[in-house]
């Protein structure tokens, strides 16, 4: 884990009290500014309609010394697992903010697929919208009404029936991925709203595999690789993936 700020390494951090989350082994980089966490799967990001526990409860135990929590740069959804980016204070928001919005953050997942896309790389621009209030957060395509949004994948592993792929989004819409890859014909696998997984089946194959941060004027940006997480592992394997 890198611990590096713009002003030079961080002295040793006090602890903060408890983990209920255990969050803190799950950092892939922290300074003085921003946090990236190894997020797991089926918990969400922040509080919804349906309550319960969330990933924000767990964030006072990644203050290491600073008044006040650690607050969300961008979301992943709940079945989303991988590189999540917190900003620690204000300013650290406001900042990761313009770089998000200006799409100079570059994120990149793995994803399974069902089926495949006959190409081995090619990208998707497919505008979308929310289907309608009842659904929520449900999105379709919509060419003519739809929101800007487009997605370059490559395939990295192909089998018997699965697809593993990169992917890579130039803007961030609600479910994006999700939608893009059954727009290509091959939901990702477990998906249960945009592809064909039963209640009892997989859960989502979808990891925020890396993200790459431009920070600091004239020097590399700030990168973390979240590690695979194990109900991926089967699945990438039969594709061609060792570890």
């Amino acid at each position: 884990m890198s611990a590096a700020g713009e002003g030079g390494p961080e002295r040793p951090p006090r602890e903060d009290g408890p983990d209920p989350l255990g969050l803190r082994p799950r950092l892939l980089h922290r300074d003085g500014m921003i946090l990236i966490l190894d997020k797991p799967a089926g918990i969400a990001v922040h509080k919804g309609p349906k309550g319960g526990m969330v990933l924000e409860d767990g964030f006072d135990a990644l203050r290491f010394g600073l008044p006040e929590a650690p607050a969300l740069a961008h979301r992943l959804d709940r079945d989303t697992s991988g590189c999540l980016v917190l900003g620690r204070h204000r300013k650290a928001l406001a900042r990761m903010g313009t770089l998000f919005s200006e799409g100079r953050v570059e994120k990149t997942y793995w994803a399974v697929v069902e089926g495949g896309p006959a190409e081995d790389a090619g990208t998707v621009s497919a505008p979308l919208r929310k289907r309608d209030v009842a659904r929520g957060w449900h999105m379709v395509v919509d060419a003519a009404g739809g929101q800007p949004s487009v997605t370059d994948w490559r395939v990295l592993g192909r089998s018997a029936g699965l697809t593993w792929l990169e992917l890579k989004p130039h803007t961030g819409r609600t479910h994006q991925l999700r939608v893009h890859c059954a727009h290509l014909g091959c939901p990702i696998l477990g998906d249960r709203i945009y592809g064909r997984a039963p209640a009892n089946g997989p859960p989502l194959h979808l990891h925020a595999r890396a993200v790459s941060i431009p920070w600091a004027k004239g020097k590399p940006p700030i990168m973390a690789t979240a590690p695979v997480p194990g109900h991926m592992l089967a699945a990438l394997g039969r594709c061609g993936f060792s570890g």
